[in-house]
């Protein structure tokens, strides 16, 4: 089973990108996947902040919800 890309690894791996290409290190013939790479994994850690951003606002509107039921019944 192939590893899920995690946000910290996707992060690593834009940097490593980013910084090939500022110190240009990047070899141009691979220069346009490097880009598409660092797009696709861009893309992904968008959607995981989403994501996380949404459970939070789920998990804390629960949470509120719940406090004001206690407080009703007190």
């Amino acid at each position: 089973m192939k590893d899920a890309l995690t946000y910290k690894k996707a992060l690593e791996e834009i940097e490593a990108i980013v910084e090939e290409i500022e110190n240009e290190t990047a070899d141009v013939d691979v220069l346009t996947e490097k880009v598409k790479r660092a797009a696709y994994l861009i893309k992904h850690c968008r959607e995981k902040l989403r994501k996380t951003d949404d459970e939070i606002r789920k998990v804390l509107e629960d949470f509120e919800k719940e406090e004001n039921e206690d407080a009703d019944i007190e």
